[in-house]
């Protein structure tokens, strides 16, 4: 059931709402008729860049990240929360310092939603807590759904505490819905970013084998999918969201090069993506998964751009 009380405070507060996916959130939200609240750190730099139009109809709150002063009043009575706030994992080599970062940045975070849930008065009706699919186990050319067993590693267990940090939201009466996300790819993504400079000049191609799996999703449709998670009332719980067409690598890599008008020819081996990337390497870009977003496809959810190769022409039609 689709939400359309127009009597309810449509208030939607966002974590970390400056960074790539909550941009493209407050573009969306507002044609729903939802009044977006960024909280993020750093606000004295110039909250609306990167926003465009759409920051005209964003709110920006100032947050440490950690601590619930300052914003909960803007809580009180709002209609959603979404909690995306974490550092990029993708940012820089994972040393103990990097590591530690992208941990805290999730747990602390999380844990400040928690406590803010449980003291405001007037409790929005559902949180949409951010994840990720290093949360699974599965390898090779097996499909995994959202029933798939959690893996090991060092994601897997940032991402599974990172998912507690909101649950007991659910017994305070509010609509609890985990959203684990595939590799996010629009304009400006940093994966794309660094995949497009080799590309550019005839060296890009295949990552390690290039048969691993990725299981990807258009900017367009992880914001609209967030916005279809909100809205409907009987959706909640685990939810991927991922293309249903997951690729294996060298197909991805192909079709970033037909959209930019270059070959893909220049695979890049394993040990030299090991070298430079240490750990990451691994956990990232060489051991794939083939996900599914079976739970989203069953609830009626439809995407715009299913298949790879309209992914990449959407998001490079200007090149």
């Amino acid at each position: 059931m689709i939400m359309k009380d127009k009597n309810v405070e449509k208030r939607v507060l966002i974590t970390g709402g400056t960074g790539f996916i909550g941009r493209e959130l407050c573009r969306l939200l507002p044609g729903e008729g939802f009044s977006p609240v960024v909280l993020s750190r750093g606000l004295t730099r110039g909250p609306q860049r990167g926003f465009g139009a759409a920051g005209e109809s964003v709110k920006f709150v100032e947050w440490d990240g950690r601590s619930v002063g300052g914003w909960m009043k803007e809580l009180d009575g709002a209609f959603a929360i979404i909690n995306i706030a974490g550092s990029n994992i993708g940012e820089g080599r994972w040393n103990e310092g990097v590591r530690k970062k992208i941990l805290n940045s999730r747990i602390e975070a999380g844990m400040a939603v928690l406590e803010a849930l449980e003291r405001v008065k007037a409790k929005p009706r559902v949180i949409i807590q951010g994840s990720a699919l290093g949360y699974y186990a599965g390898k090779g050319d097996a499909l995994i759904s959202e029933g798939g067993e959690s893996g090991g590693g060092f994601l897997a267990g940032v991402v599974k505490r990172w998912e507690k940090t909101t649950m007991d939201a659910a017994s305070m009466g509010i609509r609890h819905v985990v959203a684990r996300s595939g590799l996010v790819i629009g304009r400006g993504s940093l994966l794309l970013n660094r995949l497009e400079t080799p590309m550019k000049l005839f060296f890009g191609g295949p990552l390690g084998s290039g048969r691993q799996w990725v299981s990807w999703i258009h900017l367009e449709d992880e914001a609209r999918a967030m916005l279809y998670l909100l809205e409907n009332d009987n959706l909640r719980g685990v939810f991927n969201l991922t293309s249903p067409v997951p690729v294996r690598n060298a197909v991805l890599m192909k079709a970033l090069g037909r959209a930019i008008g270059r070959p893909s020819w220049f695979r890049v081996p394993a040990h030299l993506l090991r070298v430079a990337l240490g750990e990451m390497a691994d956990e990232l870009i060489l051991s794939g998964m083939r996900v599914i977003p079976s739970r989203l496809l069953a609830a009626g959810f439809e995407f715009r751009y299913p298949e790879i190769d309209t992914a990449m022409k959407r998001i490079y039609r200007a090149v």
